[in-house]
């Protein structure tokens, strides 16, 4: 058994390869991990995201600064599982007002320490990867939490998945400029599924 050092890089290599296209997804890159999502307590967590779905997206024209403006559009998500379940990638259509645009999602389970970490990859900026935000499931609903900059200034970022059915499901994202002591959301996604 590899030290859990090189396990999670040999992971994180696998999934970086596998998103670049370099190795086969499913069982080949799952060997190269070393790892299989079959019966490990959360792999699975993610499992209702598997599939094509249509968003209707609601999100603040202007974060952190008092705004009650909303805009309203569409979008459409697929998503499919990598490394036997403790992975997956969504290819999004964002049809934002001004100009649409694709983005990645990517997610991914550290065994060890039963957190799911969560990227986002805007296709306009393809060269930089958001923060993963970093959590886990209870209670069904993932709360995802990360310190990162808006603006120039320190943040913190919450992003949940709740009310999760077979057929539908809301993420949201929010900001807090105040060290987590109070959120504003900015942005909610109602996803229905369509396959």
């Amino acid at each position: 058994m590899l030290p859990d050092l090189g396990r999670r890089a040999m992971m994180r290599n696998a999934l970086l390869a596998a998103l670049a296209g370099a190795l086969p997804l499913g069982k080949t890159a799952v060997a190269f991990a070393q790892n299989s999502g079959e019966h490990i307590p959360g792999a699975r967590d993610f499992d209702f995201f598997i599939g094509a779905w249509r968003v209707r997206h609601r999100r603040l024209k202007r974060r952190l600064a008092g705004s009650d403006e909303w805009q309203r559009f569409d979008g459409t998500c697929h998503v499919r599982s990598l490394l036997d379940g403790l992975a997956n990638i969504d290819d999004s259509f964002v049809d934002l007002p001004g100009g649409a645009y694709r983005g990645i999602g990517l997610r991914a389970y550290d065994p060890d320490t039963r957190h799911w970490a969560d990227w986002w990859l805007d296709g306009r900026r393809p060269h930089k990867i958001d923060v993963p935000v970093i959590g886990t499931f209870a209670d069904g609903m993932g709360t995802f939490l990360s310190d990162d900059t808006f603006e120039g200034r320190p943040i913190k970022v919450r992003g949940r998945f709740s009310q999760i059915t077979s057929a539908s499901l809301q993420w949201e994202q929010a900001y807090s400029a105040d060290g987590g002591r109070t959120w504003e959301t900015n942005w909610v996604m109602r996803y229905s599924r369509i396959a």
